[in-house]
């Protein structure tokens, strides 16, 4: 499943098409996709892993979800679920959710709980995360409405990182290492960014797809589901803490996780 960051590239490749009239939208959405057709792109955005297409009077909503993916002034032997066309080429979206957003994106979109944006709030997200303190450590870090754009790379990469276990509590953590695990989240979705525009996002892997943790030279625990979100795991027993006693976990099922 493609992570913030990677939309964030998307969003810059598709941006030629910013200020051009949509010509044709077909595909296998259950959208009104004639309603489309004559709208100008006012611009693209992007919130967590949601691309967002604003045209005139409403927006276009694209979640590549887990095998979703795009091609741009090319196409796949495949029916796309929204084809785009433009004087000046066209976008083409397989195996993802589209939808239609009415009104404004700022009265939809909550843009502080996106790790990449610039109105990202450190402190907002602090106080969010306190208020749900039988949280697993590895199920905040996908909960998009906590850190939108986070994903199963950030969440496997950032808890190594700061010698977390992913079934620790949340409100077990100290403050400091609270604070550490929002300030991370977000340093590493930059770097995820700058290495993925640089094709080398798999070579910085420290945990994620690993075999042996590289500070106590052992075998990393690899785990198919873990948490609510039940994602892949990779987690070194040895450096990474567990806090508090994750058999006792209230329910207290993430909100935002089926987004991630």
């Amino acid at each position: 499943m493609p992570e913030g960051p990677s939309i964030v590239i998307l969003r810059e490749e598709v941006a030629a098409f910013s200020g051009c009239t949509i010509e044709r939208a077909e595909g296998s959405a259950k959208i009104d996709k004639s309603r489309l057709v004559g709208q100008v792109v006012r611009g693209f955005r992007s919130w967590g892993k949601h691309l967002l297409i604003e045209l005139e009077d409403v927006s276009v909503r694209i979640h590549l979800l887990l095998f979703g993916s795009y091609r741009i002034n090319e196409r796949k032997d495949a029916v796309a679920r929204l084809s785009l066309g433009f004087a000046n080429g066209e976008l083409n979206f397989y195996a993802c959710s589209v939808q239609l957003i009415e009104g404004p994106l700022d009265a939809t979109y909550d843009w502080s709980m996106d790790v990449m944006s610039d109105a990202w709030n450190p402190r907002t997200t602090l106080k969010r995360l306190r208020e749900r303190p039988r949280l697993l450590a590895c199920d905040a870090l996908l909960d998009q409405l906590l850190f939108a754009g986070s994903g199963n790379i950030i969440k496997n990469e950032v808890l190594y990182r700061i010698r977390v276990h992913p079934l620790s509590l949340i409100g077990d953590l100290p403050p400091a290492k609270l604070r550490e695990l929002v300030r991370e989240a977000r340093t590493y979705s930059f770097e995820f960014l700058q290495w993925k525009r640089a094709g080398v996002l798999r070579a910085h892997w420290l945990a994620h797809g690993q075999t042996s943790c590289v500070r106590c030279r052992i075998p990393l625990v690899k785990v198919k589901e873990l948490g609510r979100s039940q994602r892949r795991a990779f987690f070194c027993e040895r450096c990474q803490k567990r806090y508090g006693d994750s058999e006792q976990v209230a329910p207290d099922e993430p909100s935002g996780v089926a987004e991630g």
